[in-house]
């Protein structure tokens, strides 16, 4: 048996008795465990707002309509991200017909404040950053940069749940937060994600937007006493099917009530990591920035020949991943190469370990053991 790159935990049974409500309530679609999941994360994270989603990547998406329409944005005005994510981050630009413009990266994978201010242009309308692998990175400066330019701030909080900046849980301080319960995340469901706007009006839209911009959902018309007008809802402008389901809910809640317990897990291991890594040379992992506790739903290191080390630690029964071959290596993006050299750097020596809720220590060790070996077996 090898060691996987992620291994997701699931409370079975506590989850199937979610479900089983729902299915005996005959209810699994919006309404009834959406509605009680989002009460928990916002009694979980203290934000004001949360609307739980098909996916996260619906959520980016939601987040640039709704801000794109409310301030008058023109097509191919400007959003500034990062080349270093998943490919869900820039293509959400792009479904605004937007122009994704790419900033550098740190040593902390996330985006540089200065590269960033660098890119702003007149036609600069929002930042995207991305909470890589759960480290806040420079967010604090990146909030202020925008605050001080005007500028619109989305938080593609995908790795980050249970990540806190200074204390408190992230997403405060930005225009809309946007949380991943995929399948093998920190709260993982089989796909889920949840949009948490700082404006509670902007959430009052989103829920209207993510149910094809209809006045009122089923579950509110079924609430309503008058049983007349259960029927009754209007069209109030062209939206989305982009609303979560009560069984994904379901498991969500279930597995919520874990979070914390396995943050903490995760952070031992990354600790143990930390602590054997020195050990080896020519590897450098990615550090946690300064006041952030970071959720830890990667732990990242840059090696030398990263594909050989790779295709060695697969020899071995060891499975690593990578995470993220810089966007503008993709033809979409490709208008980007050579902007960013930090990023394209990073990607082309990362490597994410294993780490997950069934990884033990001795595994970690292992991990550390056959890693320094494929770096040793690297020509000179």
């Amino acid at each position: 048996m090898g060691i996987n790159l992620f291994v997701p935990k699931f409370r079975t049974q506590e989850i199937l008795k979610e479900i089983e409500v729902c299915l005996e309530k005959g209810w699994t679609g919006l309404g009834f465990k959406t509605v009680e999941f989002e009460e928990k994360w916002k009694e979980y994270s203290g934000l004001p707002c949360a609307h739980f989603l098909s996916s996260n990547t619906a959520g980016l998406h939601l987040a640039l309509n709704i801000l794109r329409e409310e301030r008058g944005w023109k097509e191919a005005d400007e959003v500034i991200t990062t080349p270093l994510t998943f490919v869900s981050t820039n293509h959400a630009i792009l479904y605004e017909r937007l122009t994704p413009v790419f900033a550098d990266v740190d040593d902390y994978l996330c985006l540089d404040p200065r590269s960033v201010e660098s890119r702003i242009t007149p036609r600069t309308r929002a930042v995207m950053f991305v909470g890589m692998g759960g480290n806040a990175g420079q967010l604090e400066a990146v909030i202020g940069l925008c605050r001080e330019r005007g500028l619109a701030l989305i938080l593609d909080a995908a790795h980050m749940a249970g990540t806190r900046l200074v204390g408190e849980h992230v997403g405060r301080h930005v225009d809309a937060a946007v949380f991943s319960f995929q399948a093998v995340k920190n709260l993982p469901t089989g796909d889920s994600g949840m949009i948490c706007f700082a404006d509670p009006a902007r959430d009052r839209l989103a829920r209207k937007k993510s149910w094809l911009g209809i006045s009122k959902d089923t579950y509110e018309r079924f609430a309503t006493p008058d049983a007349t007008y259960r029927w009754r809802y209007d069209v109030e402008s062209v939206g989305f099917k982009y609303h979560g389901n009560s069984l994904m809910a379901a498991v969500a809640l279930a597995q919520l009530k874990y979070l914390e317990e396995d943050n903490t897990r995760r952070r031992e291991l990354s600790s143990l990591y930390d602590s054997l890594l020195p050990q080896v040379p020519a590897v450098t992992p990615v550090r946690t920035a300064p006041r952030c506790v970071s959720s830890r739903h990667l732990y990242q290191v840059c090696v030398p020949r990263r594909d050989d080390v790779v295709e060695f630690l697969h020899r071995r029964g060891i499975s690593p991943g990578v995470h993220y071959v810089d966007n503008t290596t993709y033809p979409m993006y490709r208008s980007g190469d050579g902007t960013c050299p930090v990023a394209r750097r990073k990607s082309d020596t990362l490597l994410s370990l294993p780490l997950h809720l069934n990884l033990s220590d001795g595994d970690a060790r292992t991990v550390v053991e056959v890693l320094a070996e494929a770096v040793r077996a690297l020509p000179a």
